[in-house]
């Protein structure tokens, strides 16, 4: 689904900051705005070839996010209750997470 804005701003340390606002539409048709802060960070050599498009172990870095959700949907109104943390890698084709509910 189209529609979403990420912000990138990179800190003189080098590591990445990111703000994200997107909309997702799962395949029963309901829309879940998401809202993510984060931060990519480790050393230059790593992130140089993460920026070059290059797939580098996840563990040679820090990747971590924020994340919190919005819908109208009956469904997946547990969402909009919920905050949750992500740690994050990047492959070829752009950021991959696993998010963890914070009880």
């Amino acid at each position: 689904m189209e529609g979403g804005s990420d912000w990138h701003s990179v800190r003189r340390d080098g590591a990445t900051l990111l703000d994200v606002r997107l909309n997702l539409k799962t395949d029963d048709g309901a829309l879940i705005g998401v809202t993510y802060k984060g931060i990519r960070q480790g050393p230059p050599e790593i992130i140089a070839r993460l920026e070059g498009g290059e797939v580098v172990d996840p563990e040679s870095y820090y990747f971590r996010i924020n994340q919190m959700f919005e819908t109208a949907s009956e469904k997946y109104a547990w969402l909009n209750n919920i905050l949750a943390i992500g740690a994050g890698h990047r492959v070829a084709d752009g950021p991959v997470y696993s998010l963890f509910e914070v009880l």
